[in-house]
């Protein structure tokens, strides 16, 4: 085959000597050049070599999940179920079928009557599960086996197995099930409180029916509290979560499980990023309740708490925000039992920091009832520590709740208000035995700044108890000007602490 000149590389045009006879020019350059240039092209190249070393052991060290979900993934499990709940029929609003004219009452029969009965609606969920004993015991959510009537639980290896309701905490979100089995796959339970933020973590589960989805990402969060989620310090991850995880193990690189995948939050309906597990150390305690009583029961403690604020910390004489403040104290509660005071703070439960408020709930629902515990308290700028012992939460208590024309009137202008004494009816009715009413509130004065609002019973100033409007004017006398100090209200029958500053006397 014949070669065209034009056929060959930019090198060989580049050196070959033109017919003409003439020298090309580039064969004259020193040799001595042409090294030097070589060792500056090699030079050069260290840095991307070095770049794809580097980039290829960045991905060497990434999490290889295969052998975990070959190990551990036998071991969880489809749930499936059918459900009944009382509800209208149809699920469609009623209305009243005399009123219909007779021409046109054929086209509403079997459209339900508000003067009937609600009837029993039937439905179908699914979700997920693990298994934690060889004999057939098997965790998941309470919701997913809410109110079911048939409970199915499908294995990997396409056994199905019919399960018993051992019991179910709402509060926790957990369920115990119970297969008719032996000799099952279990899965490893692992240490949450040993993860930290940004560990890996791997899901498994049946999102949308799709059984034994593998999804992975990082923990993004620890102890984080929810709205209405009051006994649950969940693990915050961004694994993507989604209708039909439900009650799925989280496991850690280890092949442990760390959490039960719980709740998404979502404007979707689906993964956006953000869901949310719960402890295995929590789940495994209220399963362990569940299989040897059929319920579970936590801790009580007795307190209304709050949040500190920047503001309150300075009133308070904290370096920073941190901890619990208790607003107040339930009579008869373990926390009065043990000497807690309303305006303490709580900085450590049971030996575990208190970083704020929410995180206390679920330190006192997880002390098992009757034991004792010690509460680091701040009090009058000085730390105490306090033996309390826990009682059982009944169903109309809360473990540590979170916290909103005078006939003798007295115009404190160093305050901004209007006051006057609390009649008892409404002392009763809020649930306070002192304070003082407020009937006005100047809208620049320090009350407005601290946040005081007309209808609030200011019932303690800098932590000691008004019992009158003139003892609310004394303690004004005895503030100091310009440092925040600590005021008590009670607001729609909630106490709440706010930051006051006053200004120097006709200020």
């Amino acid at each position: 085959m014949c070669v065209s000149a034009d056929s060959r590389t930019p090198l060989d045009r580049r050196t070959k000597r033109p017919e003409s006879g003439r020298v090309n020019r580039r064969m004259d350059v020193p040799t001595t050049y042409r090294v030097a240039r070589k060792v500056i092209f090699g030079i050069a190249l260290l840095p991307i070599l070095a770049v794809t070393t580097l980039t290829g052991a960045r991905a060497d060290s990434l999490p290889d999940f295969r052998t975990l979900v070959e190990n551990e993934g036998d071991a969880v499990v489809k749930i499936s179920v059918r459900t009944e709940r009382q509800g209208p029929a149809g699920g469609q609003p009623g209305f009243d079928l005399d009123q219909v004219p007779e021409q046109f009452r054929r086209f509403f029969e079997g459209v339900p009557n508000p003067g009937q009965p609600d009837q029993r609606r039937r439905g179908a969920g699914f979700g997920s599960g693990f298994i934690v004993s060889e004999d057939g015991y098997v965790i998941t959510n309470a919701h997913v086996v809410a109110d079911a009537t048939d409970i199915r639980v499908g294995l990997q290896d396409r056994h199905e197995y019919e399960a018993e309701l051992v019991g179910s905490d709402p509060a926790s979100d957990i369920a115990l099930l119970k297969l008719d089995a032996t000799d099952l796959p279990v899965v490893t339970i692992g240490d949450s409180d040993e993860l930290a933020v940004g560990e890996w973590v791997l899901a498994i589960g049946s999102p949308f029916g799709f059984e034994h989805t593998a999804t992975q990402g990082i923990v993004s969060a620890l102890a984080r509290s929810l709205p209405d989620d009051t006994y649950v310090p969940f693990i915050q991850t961004d694994v993507a979560v989604n209708p039909g995880n439900s009650g799925g193990p989280l496991f850690d690189t280890d092949g442990r499980v760390v959490g039960v995948n719980s709740q998404i939050y979502s404007r979707s309906g689906g993964y956006q990023g953000l869901s949310f597990a719960i402890p295995i150390n929590v789940a495994m305690s209220i399963a362990d309740q569940l299989k040897t009583k059929g319920f579970a029961t936590r801790g009580w403690l007795g307190v209304t708490i709050q949040n500190v604020s920047q503001a309150l910390a300075d009133s308070f004489g904290l370096d920073r925000p941190e901890g619990a403040l208790v607003a107040q104290v339930s009579r008869g509660s373990p926390a009065a039992k043990g000497g807690i005071e309303s305006g303490d703070i709580i900085l450590v439960f049971d030996g575990k920091p208190v970083p704020f408020s929410n995180a206390l709930p679920p330190l006192v629902g997880a002390i098992a009832p009757g034991e004792a515990v010690e509460v680091e308290v701040l009090r009058d700028g000085e730390r105490e520590t306090l033996d309390i012992v826990i009682e059982p939460l009944d169903g109309e208590q809360r473990v540590a709740s979170a916290g909103s024309a005078p006939s003798e009137a007295d115009k404190s202008s160093r305050l901004g208000v209007v006051v006057a004494e609390v009649p008892d009816r409404e002392r009763e009715a809020l649930g306070v035995d002192n304070g003082v009413l407020v009937s006005e509130v100047d809208p620049d004065g320090p009350a407005a700044k601290a946040g005081i609002v007309v209808g609030d019973v200011i019932v303690s100033l800098n932590r000691k108890k008004v019992d009158s409007v003139a003892a609310l004017g004394e303690l004004l006398d005895d503030s100091p000007a310009g440092d925040a100090v600590p005021v008590l209200v009670q607001r729609d029958s909630a106490p709440l602490f706010l930051a006051l500053t006053l200004p120097a006397e006709n200020g």
